[in-house]
């Protein structure tokens, strides 16, 4: 066995497209991520251990229900995060609440359905799956950074994977320092532009801004193109729609070392 194994994230998943194509992509990727890394030149592919998807997006663009959380699943998802859209389809709520793993903002009010933790395992190890979010230019929640650090000390596991939906690119690159050496794996989603700072922080510590969306690529940010056009031309509101064109991957793999659970690589993944 291998004294590394793998964390297989993809981005954002926007709307039908975006679940179309995971559907399509996703058992290839699991089977073997080399075609699609980018930047490959002297990565050592790990074998996928987990797959984690972000689907606060897949529910005709905001929020999630359960049979989409299903087919996550099914499709070989082994956790979901969320993120300022997780309470947007409220049939999603009891969901929440059932021991699947999935796993809304952990910093938001006590009151509020579900947890933002699950711990997964397969092959001996034991991940814990962490969704939090910020504050910068986002809905009011709880400090992510006292939060994070209250949840880390009563964990177990060296392995953690967090999955930081913030808005501002100084706040994601503060949380993967201030996390650097603690969790295996630090990325930021909500933004669904991917950024090309990839890279291991010197505690150990696989860190990513964004990793993007898997949605429709001729969009402005999964919408509809021609909609967002006449928002930004007029000033007037607009009903925002998923665009219908075909949508791609984006995601990154983190190659995590069994014993500690220190990363010591991570790449993007584009399809």
């Amino acid at each position: 066995m291998s004294d590394c194994y793998g964390i297989l994230f993809l981005g954002d998943v926007v709307g039908k497209p975006g679940r179309t194509a995971v559907e399509r992509y996703l058992p290839g990727l699991m089977r073997d991520p080399s075609r699609w890394i980018a930047e490959p030149d002297g990565f050592e592919v790990p074998p996928v251990t987990f797959v984690i998807v972000n689907g606060e997006n897949s529910a005709a663009g905001v929020g999630i229900t359960p049979d989409i959380a299903d087919d996550f699943f099914r499709w070989g998802a082994d956790a979901i995060t969320l993120g300022n859209h997780w309470h947007n389809k409220r049939e999603i709520y009891g969901y929440l609440g059932t021991d699947k793993p999935i796993v809304r903002p952990i910093n938001l009010n006590s009151a509020a359905p579900g947890r933002g933790l699950t711990v997964i395992e397969n092959q001996g190890i034991q991940l814990a799956v962490i969704n939090l979010m910020g504050r910068v230019f986002m809905d009011p929640v709880d400090d992510p950074f006292r939060v994070i650090d209250d949840t880390l000390a009563e964990l177990d596991t060296p392995h953690v994977f967090v999955d930081f939906h913030a808005e501002a690119s100084s706040e994601k690159i503060a949380m993967g320092f201030h996390l650097d050496g603690r969790a295996s794996v630090v990325v930021g989603t909500h933004t669904h532009v991917t950024t090309a700072d990839e890279r291991v922080l010197p505690g150990g510590t696989a860190y990513q801004t964004d990793v993007g969306m898997c949605g429709p690529w001729p969009s402005v940010l999964g919408m509809n193109r021609e909609i967002i056009l006449n928002r930004f031309r007029t000033g007037l509101p607009q009903r925002f729609d998923v665009a219908e064109e075909p949508g791609v991957i984006s995601g990154c793999i983190s190659r995590v070392q069994r014993e500690t659970g220190r990363a010591v690589d991570i790449r993007r993944i584009r399809i």
